[in-house]
């Protein structure tokens, strides 16, 4: 299963609910959601884990910040890590305020994060 559909829902939901444009693709074996043609978040669900995990684009500044917390783990998809994206483990986001908590992370770094050279 590459993503839990229900967490693609619940972010769906709110961000309709906050007005946010928004396209999806699927790529990092999972769903991406794209704000302004840029990866926004994702959720993917990791088999080695066998849990769902929400992919935050929260910048290098705030995902050194986020990092300390216990429900968040670098983004290593491929065996590298990526600076200024995150995982968040379910734990992190069963609740409606900590996914929002998480998105509102990623809005505030979405006008600073750049295109990717790939379309």
């Amino acid at each position: 299963m590459p993503y839990t559909e229900e967490t693609a829902y619940r972010i769906r939901r709110m961000l309709v609910d906050k007005g946010v444009d928004f396209t999806e693709k699927k790529m990092f074996s999972g769903l991406c959601f794209l704000v302004d043609d840029k990866l926004f978040c994702a959720t993917h669900f990791d088999k080695k884990r066998d849990e769902d995990l929400l992919l935050c684009r929260v910048g290098l500044e705030a995902s050194e910040t986020v990092l300390e917390e216990n429900d968040c783990i670098p983004m290593d998809f491929s065996g590298k890590t990526m600076k200024g994206y995150v995982y968040v483990t379910e734990n992190g986001f069963k609740s409606p305020k900590e996914l929002e908590r998480w998105l509102e992370l990623c809005l505030a770094f979405n006008p600073l994060a750049k295109k990717s050279k790939a379309t």
